[in-house]
């Protein structure tokens, strides 16, 4: 969102400090986020080819040794599984960050609560690397939940001013009480009804 964007649609500069204020925020969270996971992944792909360096020199230290052959073997099925549980949070993280910015884009108002409404085996990244599944999901929400999203200027409500008026039986079906009281209340009423 840039400043210009913000004098074309008439706001003053107060508002727009503030709406830019609170854009930076936005885009420091992210950058802290995208920051420390980056700092994640490379932390799991260090730990990731240092067990792989030990254990090339395990192998090449005790070929000989059934025992400890079967143990290196161990820690390598250990290893292995420990991989594939960092590779499936690397790309969990992922995936949620993908989502999270979607839906930013999408003006989501409560990410968390559009997230469990959403079915999650359908989004995934395709070969190329896009995500697929959501923006469906997204389009069906924004007809059956449109107050989960942020869909810019709102009409404002006017109620009608006045009293509600008041159910008007004819004079013929009223009780003489019923017509001193209209005639009291409202004489203009009484004397419309009576040249009816």
């Amino acid at each position: 969102m840039k400043r210009d964007q913000l004098k074309k649609l008439g706001l003053d500069d107060e508002v727009i400090d503030n709406v830019m204020d609170l854009n930076g925020k936005d885009i420091q969270k992210f950058k802290t986020e995208n920051e420390q996971l980056t700092e994640e992944n490379t932390a799991f792909k260090d730990q990731i080819k240092n067990r792989d360096k030990d254990l090339k020199e395990l192998q090449d230290q005790v070929k000989d040794n059934d025992d400890l052959s079967k143990q290196v073997q161990e820690w390598q099925d250990k290893y292995k599984t420990d991989t594939k549980e960092l590779n499936d949070q690397i790309a969990q993280v992922k995936l949620n960050s993908a989502v999270d910015q979607v839906l930013s884009s999408n003006k989501a108002r409560n990410t968390k609560a559009i997230k469990a409404l959403l079915n999650n085996d359908e989004i995934k990244f395709d070969e190329s690397g896009k995500l697929i599944g959501l923006d469906s999901q997204i389009k069906s929400l924004k007809k059956s939940d449109p107050y989960l999203f942020d869909e810019g200027e709102k009409s404002e409500y006017t109620p009608a001013s006045g009293e509600t008026p008041k159910e008007t039986k004819s004079l013929n079906k009223m009780s003489l009480t019923e017509r001193i009281e209209l005639k009291q209340s409202d004489p203009d009423a009484y004397y419309k009804m009576l040249g009816e």
